[in-house]
C-alpha cells in the first residue's frame, strides 16, 4: 500500500497568518481614519479660500461684500463647495468680511477675515 502525500497548510500556519493580518489591520485602520479626517479638513479649508475669491469678485461688482452664502455659490461667482462642507458668512460690510467653514467629519474649523486676511484654524 502506497502512502499518499497530502499537501496543504497546517492549522498553526493558518493561525499565524491570521494573527499577522490582525496586527497589520490594527496598525492600518487608525492611520486610515486620520488620513480621511485630514482630507475632510483640507476640503473645508480649500472651500473657504475659494469663498474669499468669490467675495472679492462680488466686491468688484457691487463695491461691498456679500452677506449671503447663496449669492456666492454657483456659476455667478464660481464658488462650489465640497460635499457636506458647512460654509457661513459671519459678517460682511462695505469694508470687510468674516467667513467660516468646517466639515462635520473633520476635527477643525477655519475662519478667514478679509479683505486680504489669512486663513486660520479655529
Amino acid at each position: 500500500m502506497a502512502k499518499s502525500k497530502e499537501k496543504g497548510f497546517t492549522l498553526i500556519e493558518l493561525m499565524i497568518v491570521i494573527a499577522i493580518i490582525g496586527i497589520l489591520a490594527a496598525i492600518a485602520i487608525p492611520q486610515f481614519n486620520k488620513y480621511r479626517q485630514r482630507s475632510y479638513n483640507a476640503s473645508a479649508e480649500e472651500d473657504l479660500r475659494n469663498a474669499a475669491t468669490a467675495q472679492e469678485a462680488y466686491y468688484v461688482d457691487y463695491s461691498t461684500y456679500c452677506q449671503t452664502t447663496a449669492t456666492l455659490i454657483g456659476a455667478s461667482y464660481g464658488l462650489y463647495t465640497s460635499d457636506k462642507v458647512v460654509f457661513s458668512i459671519s459678517t460682511a460690510t462695505a469694508f470687510t468680511y468674516v467667513m467660516k467653514s468646517y466639515h462635520p467629519s473633520g476635527d477643525a474649523s477655519y475662519i478667514i477675515r478679509g479683505p486680504g486676511g489669512s486663513l486660520s484654524k479655529k
